[in-house]
């Protein structure tokens, strides 16, 4: 990358943090919706783990590369 993509994506870092945070928070919500007596912990593993394979997915749509 570029150095002007890094600046960017410095800039942005702290946005895209709080998006992330804003999006466990949906899901936990959900959850707890859903699940009586939810465990939140697991609950947020859970997402946690689903948001990783989804960004993994993305990833390798991005780049041509699905296994990863």
């Amino acid at each position: 990358m570029a150095a002007i993509e890094h600046l960017e994506m410095d800039a942005r870092r702290a946005q895209l943090t709080g998006d992330m945070k804003a999006l466990l928070e949906k899901y936990r919500a959900i959850f707890d919706w859903d699940v009586p007596a939810v465990d939140e912990a697991l609950s947020d593993r859970l997402i946690l783990q689903a948001m990783r394979q989804a960004l993994f997915a993305i990833e390798g749509a991005a780049t041509g590369r699905p296994d990863e």
